[in-house]
């Protein structure tokens, strides 16, 4: 213990005398007895895991949750496991920090989450008695201080796989690792991928420095290999995902209510943006896990800033308020959802001109949304629209048309007032599946089961003299989420109003109704 974590223990009230520990050991109630049901997410994620035994025959393969991050001095971060922990077990919301997956390799599994080839093994941080120092004097782990943990029976009833102390961890993963090949997702949890190196750095043994720090290239390599897999995995959604996208979206749609319904409110006390914030983060936190990404609540020429998040400006009568915010649920998917609305209820005529661009671009982006075009097609269709209305308003370069813009190597002129792409892949991610390839992910095939956002905007920025006077200082976005169909597609969003006079209709019934008692 260093001289620090010295100090900050002096400062916590731990057992000191045997007297004591008997003290606080005693006198608790029986602990409630009982199980958890299983969850309803187990025989999705026993045919995740199939996918990966599939892809890695004969091979150890380790997914960390990831462990507790310090936020100031002694307080931690609420915990979030690696998105492809919480894929491959089902465990969401603050569960477990510090657990590791393992998928050993077995000729005979046959447990009710194995799969064949596989055992599916959850090393984790199971419940400490009372009678333990831990449960009074470990404010990090302890059960007086953070709440009680789950038993390794009541894992393995939850979630249908065997489960072990994390303590027993670094001699299974090591056992063998000179004959079995081991992948760890390195990212997840350094420490882990420390244990797992070590563990490898047998098969080196003996080998001059050339040879090992090829080997050792080589192991980094099949690391790379394993977590491009588990990102493309997440890909197509299975109907227990798209369940939770669902309600992740209703979630969301429940928080862009009870914004409009308090943007006056958000006028009248000034740094409105962070009221609008707050509100959205209440009905986050109530409806699921919380926000899925930290919310752009950007009123006026900040909407002209892509990933405004300070969110510390006024909200003013006359003003664009563009709110792009989502909610996770407990188990991380997340929605991800742009209104623009206007803070006096109506549009005026320039900002409308803007609206209705953006509007008809998104309609295209939609429309290109079905199975057999690429991802790459729903950016085509709506930065084509785009690019329409900027050489129709007579914004692009002398000479400059359409197709001329849209060449990839010698124009792109409208992405002055278009920066971003039209889409990203979704779910527990917001940006899901970010470590796909190239060929998987933006020259990919759509495919039923895939959720996408289409998002286009235009960004006029208040000192861009090349903007017409009456768009300057105004930003529109329009995002919403759009789940792939073996017909076409379905937005996910769409119950939300998106056209202008749809959205001027939604403020409008909304603050003619009564305030919730």
């Amino acid at each position: 213990m260093n001289s620090e974590e010295q100090k900050k223990s002096e400062n916590r009230a731990r057992p000191t005398t045997d007297e004591f520990r008997a003290f606080v050991a005693s006198g608790w109630a029986p602990r409630r007895g009982g199980l958890p049901e299983q969850a309803s997410v187990v025989p999705y994620a026993a045919e995740r895991r199939a996918a990966v035994s599939a892809a890695f025959p004969g091979e150890r393969v380790v997914v960390p949750a990831g462990g507790l991050k310090v936020r100031s001095n002694d307080t931690d971060y609420v915990f979030r496991p690696h998105s492809a922990f919480a894929h491959l077990t089902g465990l969401g919301s603050d569960r477990e920090p510090d657990a590791v997956l393992v998928l050993e390799p077995t000729s005979d599994a046959g447990g009710e989450g194995d799969t064949p080839g596989h055992e599916a093994v959850l090393y984790f941080r199971p419940l400490s008695g009372r009678d333990t120092d831990e449960f009074f004097g470990d404010s990090r782990y302890g059960e007086f201080w953070v709440g009680a943990r789950p038993t390794i029976a009541d894992v393995e009833a939850e979630l249908g796989i065997t489960g072990r102390h994390i303590d027993e961890f670094a001699d299974a993963v090591g056992k063998d690792a000179g004959e079995v090949q081991v992948r760890v997702v390195r990212e997840a949890d350094a420490s882990i991928a420390a244990i797992v190196d070590k563990a490898r750095a047998v098969a080196t043994e003996g080998a001059d420095e050339a040879e090992a720090e090829q080997r050792v290239e080589a192991q980094h390599q099949a690391d790379d290999e394993l977590s491009a897999f588990l990102s493309h995995l997440r890909m197509v959604k299975d109907e227990w995902e798209v369940e939770e996208m669902r309600s992740a979206v209703a979630g969301t749609h429940r928080g862009f209510d009870a914004v409009i319904a308090d943007l006056p409110e958000a006028v009248r006390r000034g740094r409105g943006e962070r009221w609008v914030e707050g509100v959205f983060g209440l009905h986050a936190r109530h409806h699921g896990n919380g926000i899925g990404y930290d919310s752009i609540c950007a009123s006026g020429d900040h909407a002209n800033t892509l990933h405004w998040i300070k969110n510390t400006g006024d909200i003013r009568e006359g003003d664009l308020l563009l709110l792009d915010a989502g909610v996770e649920v407990d188990s991380l998917f997340t929605a991800d959802i742009t209104r623009t609305l206007p803070v006096s209820g109506t549009f005026t005529e320039a900002q409308r001109r803007i609206y209705d661009a953006v509007y008809a671009a998104q309609e295209a982006g939609i429309a290109a949304c079905k199975p057999g075009n690429r991802f790459s097609d729903v950016h085509a269709a709506a930065i084509r629209v785009i690019a329409e209305h900027l050489h129709e308003w007579g914004l692009l370069p002398e000479g400059i048309d359409v197709e001329a813009t849209l060449d990839k190597e010698h124009g792109q002129y409208h992405r002055r007032w278009m920066v971003h792409g039209t889409s990203h892949h979704l779910g527990i991610d917001v940006h899901d599946c970010a470590l796909a390839t190239r060929e998987q992910y933006t020259e990919g095939e759509l495919k039923p089961g895939m959720i996408l956002t289409v998002e286009p905007g235009l960004y006029f920025k208040a000192d861009d003299l090349l903007a017409p006077p009456e768009f300057r200082g105004n930003g529109v976005r329009i995002e919403d989420d759009i789940l792939i169909t073996e017909n076409g597609c379905e937005n996910l969003s769409a119950a939300m109003p998106r056209t202008a006079d749809d959205v001027e209709a939604w403020i409008a019934r909304i603050w003619s109704e009564p305030s919730p008692s």
